[in-house]
């Protein structure tokens, strides 16, 4: 039994005082020095402490040397060819892996017998090993502090030993003073210290001493410590659940305890420290309790119901810790060390209301960042817009996310089930803007839009109708034509933006809609090339006019018109986008980047949208019999892609369907084809290098991506269906007075497909037709099996009161599937049965009348997809170009295989 002033243990310590934990005469040998961990804080440490690590080991890096601010420490295989070398030290410490710490302690008792304290940072050893270690160092009278320790440091030494106390700069956080602190954890050593500062404590002897199964040295042996230890007048401890140690220490001096975890009592498992388990009679409530009988107080101290005694006090909130020591040692007559520091009250480097009004409690002042911070928030306020951290993004999004149970993707976090619900150009909004946008916001891309779209005269609608005309599928009409409105369509527009964005900002612009910004403190110099020509521009004064006849507001449309000369195309169009962008860069949810190449996006939308219809219905002065005036100062987008697409103009039940769809199929997220066919085309061009980028080629990667298999599951849906419904005679597929047996229907259907497949089978073919529209490989496997995505649609019809006869007939088709024995259960309706079934009842009319082929209707499924797709893979392009790395879609060659 050892004793010694106050303190009675039934095993070794040989640390009398924490005056002896940490000092100028301790030498230090580091295991495993060259570690990542170990090498970015042993150099710390030691610079602190004036040189007291004298050599590490890394097996087979002998004669390497780890390099420090004092000088270089020399490396060596194993412990005793450094002791050979003349090294002397009676400190170890312990980085090495789990099962490698046992080992690395026996080497150390072992070789050296001047050991006289091992710090073990290594955390989740084996409780066996945590014996074996245990005994080791009783039977050798050595001192062990950990596992999981980020080691000690003492502030009156200056020294460091075996950790990270005190961060990268430990003279800072560690400042001389009277309180001792010890801690379950590493990290809030630090932060205690730097809380006490603040208050005017300053610090001692710091004791990190792990939370692993087994606590070396643990509260009684602090307690003994500080009892012998003349500098220190009070500790602070931090104690977790898990361990009877806290019970077993007697204090004499004053000790504020924070004891935290309560919500770690209803688990049964050690979670975070590997000791800090729960559900026994050492949880969080247990520990409260019994510090507060060793200080004979009867509740937790806050700042609001100060409880304590001259022995201590117990808080539960690390923030709370110097108000209590404080209260403490005043009832001890013990005023603080030196006058505090500061305050734990936020001190907000920079912040902004967005223009709202905040009460004072909530509105707090900005302050001046400490260096070097100070400079680097005054370049981030004048950076423009969002910077995103590069990243491999082959199998990535930040744009789109799916939910794999229930199948529903989500584009910058709102639901493809919501985005049914909005109009196309608030998709637009929502894929490059992050939002859906205000009125305002559709007012300008309806202008800016629609002013693209009549093709008359250009070679893009030529491209198209030459593709069109050798007989290719609608994703490589729209390519040809996508290839034509290249880079130099977008220079001089992304170039604008860029100049007012800067002269703007410059200039205090708040609100991009604001009637009342004074113009005349915008100053541009040298870029009036960029917004005016000596010559009228046609097109330029449609799009100037169309704005003003929808009301859009926008400050940079306003400033075009008081310029001497006359507003080009491309000026007007950057004005437009540069309004769209603003309140998003300014919050800097996109990039400049993104702001800058809008003008390109806004002029592919609407091209692509043209290209869609043929060459012949373009004119020069309406497209689609639609006049130019009314495209671009009165329609919605979402009704001229419905003419566009069906040819006729959309009636209110037509146009909500047509939404519907498109907000439907938006985005399936990144790992789709049409999305890894966009992203691999920025990839190849190189995202880090965004001026060599050409979104329309990226767009033409996803256009090629796409097929009758990707993108045509609604053609198929659809020649489904005619073929189902050709010999009936359906007037009206929106009347539920169709006077069709649906149910006779589908049995009829069901008997045909299973004799089909029972013969299949008997002929030994594996090759068996499925039915377009039914089940899924995820929704499967109960005895009703739904689609989330086609029962959200038939709700939303259902409380239009919109029937649907297509539709019905499906639901109809897969009970009578499983009625006739084709399927063990009743199959899901899946969206793809729903898009046909859709576009179908849109397409019904002109079909059954001859003003539209079978083929020109089929392939109208998989036109609007493209629509749709065209708006999310958008989205994916942007996110990619702003966040990716060159060529970061490849397949490394080890995961390629050949196949014979």
């Amino acid at each position: 039994m050892f004793k010694q002033g106050v303190g009675s243990f039934k095993y070794h310590v040989g640390i009398s005082s924490l005056d002896q934990i940490a000092t100028h005469d301790d030498r230090v040998c580091v295991l495993n020095i060259l570690g990542g961990e170990s090498s970015d804080v042993t150099p710390v440490g030691h610079a602190y402490s004036g040189g007291n690590v004298v050599f590490g080991t890394s097996p087979g890096r002998s004669g390497q040397v780890l390099e420090t601010p004092v000088g270089n420490v020399p490396v060596y295989n194993n412990v005793r060819e450094g002791l050979e070398a003349g090294h002397r030290f009676n400190c170890g410490v312990v980085y090495l892996p789990p099962s490698g710490a046992r080992d690395g302690v026996a080497e150390l008792i072992r070789v050296n017998p001047e050991l006289k304290k091992i710090f073990i940072v290594t955390e989740k050893l084996s409780v066996h090993d945590s014996r074996e270690i245990r005994a080791m160092g009783q039977q050798n009278g050595i001192d062990i502090f950990g596992g999981n320790s980020l080691g000690v440091a003492d502030a009156w030494n200056q020294v460091r030993i075996g950790g990270a106390l005190g961060g990268d700069n430990p003279a800072e956080a560690l400042r001389k003073g009277s309180i001792a602190i010890f801690s379950n954890s590493g990290n809030f050593t630090t932060t205690i210290a730097t809380y006490l500062r603040m208050a005017g404590w300053g610090t001692t002897t710091l004791i990190s001493s792990g939370k692993d199964v087994y606590i070396h040295y643990a509260a009684p042996e602090l307690a003994f410590a500080l009892a012998n230890d003349a500098r220190t007048k009070a500790a602070v401890l931090y104690a977790e659940p898990g361990g009877y140690y806290e019970l077993d220490a007697t204090f004499t001096k004053p000790v504020v305890a924070c004891v935290v975890g309560r919500w770690k009592s209803k688990l049964t498992r050690a979670v975070g420290h590997a000791g800090a388990m729960a559900g026994g009679h050492d949880d969080a409530a247990a520990k409260e309790q019994w510090f507060m009988a060793k200080f004979g107080v009867d509740d937790i101290f806050t700042p609001e119901n100060p409880v304590f005694s001259s022995k201590g006090a117990v808080v539960t909130n690390i923030a709370h810790i110097p108000a209590a020591l404080t209260a403490v040692m005043q009832a001890n007559a013990a005023r603080p060390d030196f006058a505090p520091e500061g305050s734990l009250a936020l001190k907000p480097w920079f912040g902004s209301s967005q223009g709202i009004a905040l009460p004072p409690e909530l509105d707090l002042p900005v302050v001046t960042a400490a260096s070097p911070y100070d400079k680097q928030i005054e370049d981030l306020n004048r950076q423009i817009g969002a910077v995103f951290p590069r990243q491999p993004m082959k199998d990535a999004s930040g744009a789109s996310q799916m939910d794999s149970k229930t199948q529903i993707t989500a584009l910058h976090g709102v639901s493809m089930l919501d985005a049914a619900q909005f109009p196309v150009e608030s998709n637009i909004c929502l894929s490059l803007l992050r939002d859906p946008g205000s009125e305002n916001d559709r007012a300008l891309i309806n202008a800016a839009v629609g002013a693209e779209i009549n093709l008359f005269g250009t070679p893009a609608l030529a491209a198209a109708q030459a593709a069109r005309e050798a007989g290719n599928a609608p994703n490589t009409i729209l390519a040809a034509a996508c290839s034509i409105i290249g880079p130099r369509h977008g220079e001089q527009a992304r170039r604008a933006v860029r100049a007012l964005v800067e002269g703007f900002t410059e200039a205090g612009l708040r609100c991009a809609v604001d009637e009342s910004f004074d113009l005349s403190q915008v100053r541009f110099d040298g870029a009036a090339d960029l917004f005016v020509s000596d010559q009228p521009d046609a097109k330029a004064e449609a799009l100037v006019k169309g704005l003003q006849a929808r009301g859009a507001k926008s400050v940079f449309v306003r400033y075009l018109r008081t310029l001497n000369g006359h507003p080009t195309a491309d000026a007007v169009l950057a004005a437009a986008a540069a309004t769209l962008a603003w309140e998003p860069l300014m919050r800097k949810r996109i990039s400049l980047l993104t702001a800058e190449t809008l003008p390109w996006w806004l002029r592919l939308f609407g091209v692509l949208i043209g290209a869609s219809a043929d060459a012949g219905r373009h004119e020069g002065d309406a497209f689609g019999r639609i006049p130019n005036e009314e495209i671009i100062g009165t329609r919605s987008l979402t009704e001229v892609a419905f003419a566009a697409l069906v040819g006729s103009q959309p009636t209110p039940d037509g146009l909500f369907a047509f939404q519907t769809l498109v907000g439907l199929l938006l985005s399936n997220g990144p790992g789709t084809i049409s999305a890894q066919g966009a992203k691999g085309a920025v990839s190849a061009d190189g995202p880090e290098t965004p001026e060599r980028v050409q979104i329309n080629k990226a767009l033409i990667g996803f256009l090629t991506h796409c097929g009758y298999a990707h993108g045509g599951n609604g053609y198929e849906g659809i020649a489904f269906l005619i073929d189902q419904f050709q010999d009936v005679d359906l007037t009206d597929p929106g009347n539920p007075d169709h006077g069709i047996d649906l149910p006779a229907l589908a049995h009829r259907h069901a008997a045909d497909y299973a004799t089909y497949k029972a013969g299949k089978k008997t002929a030994g073919s594996v090759d068996i037709r499925k039915i377009p529209g039914v089940n899924h490989p995820v929704f499967k496997d109960k005895p009703v099996n739904h689609d989330p995505r086609e029962v959200f649609v038939r709700e939303l019809f259902e409380r239009r009161e919109e029937y649907n006869v297509f539709h019905a007939y499906y639901r109809e088709l897969v009970k009578a599937l499983y009625e006739t024995g084709v399927s063990r259960n009743v199959y899901c309706v899946n969206i793809d049965a729903v898009i046909a079934a859709l576009l179908l009842k849109l397409l019904w009319q002109p079909y059954r009348e001859d003003d539209l082929a079978k083929e020109a209707l089929e392939m109208s499924a998989f036109t609007i997809f493209l629509y749709a797709r065209m708006i999310g893979c958008a989205a994916e392009i942007d996110d990619h170009l702003n966040r990716g790395r060159n060529m970061d879609t490849r397949t490394a060659a080890s995961k390629c295989q050949y196949v014979s």
